[in-house]
């Protein structure tokens, strides 16, 4: 039975992992601002009131925590502003940074200490944060920041290497959550993270730092 840290977890694809992850009887750790009914409903460990932008929250999770071994941490809060050229929103842009980017990175460096060889960080991304693949412009800062957690994530697998812990960078593909306004389009959640959690069982050093589909795709930077 491993230890799962989930953040972003009172919803969606992060409500989502920790049911599944319960459901094959992993302990899990769900981090959110605030918890909601759906989560408190799966009976896992909540730690609510969390802002992973303010270095004081992040401390006081720490403490929480207790120095508690994790053998997974997913990384998944995010946020969402649709913008384009014609209405760019520059403290929009400098929001989803520090969200999408600079919290994850954070957080992780916080958590390193705390994840034993053999342990497994993932950074819940999007493949909007490809160059190769952005064939339609638009959505700046979302697609920015994204690509800033891509280059986080190469840069931790990396650095963690030889700690013995692997770093997962996976797009959950088009998923139907209320961040995108439920689009009928999408997958469900479930669908998703049954294929996120296949790519981090399967995580090795030798794969850590690759940009992963969760369908199984490696996608192009």
């Amino acid at each position: 039975m491993a230890t799962f840290l989930v953040t972003g977890a009172n919803r969606g694809i992060g409500l989502e992992f920790c049911r599944q992850l319960q459901a094959r009887h992993d302990q899990v750790i769900a981090v959110c601002r605030q918890a909601s009914q759906e989560l408190e409903a799966t009976g896992v460990e909540i730690q609510s009131g969390i802002e992973l932008t303010s270095e004081a929250s992040i401390a006081g999770l720490l403490a929480n925590l207790n120095g508690r071994p994790l053998d997974g941490v997913i990384l998944n809060a995010g946020t969402l502003q649709s913008m384009g050229l014609e209405d760019l929103d520059i403290e929009g842009v400098k929001r989803q940074f520090e969200v999408n980017a600079l919290a994850p990175l954070v957080l992780a460096q916080s958590l390193v200490g705390q994840m034993p060889s053999g342990a497994k960080l993932a950074l819940i991304t999007s493949r909007m944060g490809s160059i190769d693949d952005n064939s339609s412009g638009g959505s700046y800062g979302y697609r920015m920041s994204k690509v800033a957690l891509n280059m986080a994530g190469r840069s931790l697998s990396i650095d963690l290497r030889a700690r013995g812990i692997s770093v997962a960078i996976l797009h959950p593909g088009l998923v139907s959550t209320r961040m995108i306004n439920y689009n009928p389009n999408g997958i469900s959640p479930e669908i998703a993270v049954q294929g996120l959690l296949a790519r981090i069982d399967a995580l090795q050093l030798e794969t850590s730092g690759t940009f992963w589909h969760s369908n199984g795709q490696e996608l192009p930077w």
